[in-house]
């Protein structure tokens, strides 16, 4: 799509979480990528090299007082979320709504504390972008959940739907959500393509780029690739790597032709 349109196909390596990252796996997925004929146009950016951005926006957010230090851990959420006086579970893009257990205890001057979970108050957050025009971002893909063109945000889900989401973790610093704003931006990224289970996702990051005056890009995501049974591929759950493929002989072809390509 990008060489198409006389664009850039940019390449980056998404590995702030270290738990999930390590040197042979970033290896592998240049190995792969060169092995399919995927070529990018420039130095690929390794979110790892980025902490100072991460921490000058969470340090911005902080300022305006639009994050709060949470100690919950997920099964806090859940047992939270579950008693009776809260009602349904509400599932939003990270799992369960965060129940705002640790939104209004005190917080201490100066920088945001470390070794900590730091989440966006949601709602002082819209209430700080009243005056600008509603949240909408361009989708491009007609396999997207609501179909192609302009979509509009609704504020009032945000908070119901979506809730106070982690900027950055107690074991590393930033979040998925922060870090890709901050580097579509650092990249000059013009369209995003991903995965349609980050659809719902998307309405995060305009808020982000919003609050942090950044351009909103054009988005398309794409349909998944999904196993015999109709299950997306997902290495959580063990799914075949494409070395794994490779080995048993399989071509680049045979590779894009089962992926429908």
């Amino acid at each position: 799509m990008a060489r198409a349109k006389g664009g850039h196909f940019l390449l980056r390596i998404e590995d702030i979480d270290h738990a999930r990252s390590r040197p042979e796996w970033e290896t592998q997925i240049y190995d792969d990528l060169h092995w399919l004929g995927i070529t990018w146009d420039a130095p690929p950016m390794r979110q790892s090299d980025r902490l100072p951005a991460y921490r000058n926006a969470l340090q911005r957010l902080w300022s305006q007082d639009l994050l709060y230090p949470c100690t919950c851990s997920r099964r806090d959420i859940a047992e939270a979320a579950s008693a009776p006086q809260e009602g349904a579970q509400v599932i939003g893009p990270d799992g369960l709504v965060y129940p705002g257990t640790c939104r209004n205890k005190p917080t201490k001057p100066g920088p945001p504390p470390e070794n900590t979970a730091l989440r966006l108050n949601m709602a002082k957050a819209l209430q700080h972008l009243k005056n600008q025009p509603p949240f909408h971002f361009t989708e491009t893909c007609p396999d997207a959940p609501f179909g192609t063109g302009q979509i509009t945000i609704n504020a009032r889900e945000l908070t119901t739907q979506v809730g106070d989401i982690v900027l950055s973790r107690k074991d590393f610093l930033g979040s998925y959500h922060l870090s890709v704003v901050l580097d579509d931006h650092a990249q000059h990224i013009t369209h995003v393509v991903r995965g349609s289970d980050l659809f719902d996702a998307t309405n995060i990051h305009v808020v982000l780029q919003h609050l942090l005056g950044l351009p909103t890009p054009t988005y398309h995501h794409h349909r998944l690739i999904r196993d015999d049974d109709g299950k997306r591929l997902a290495k959580r759950d063990d799914a075949r790597a494409i070395a794994t493929f490779r080995a048993a002989g399989a071509t680049p072809q045979d590779i894009r032709q089962m992926v429908g390509l």
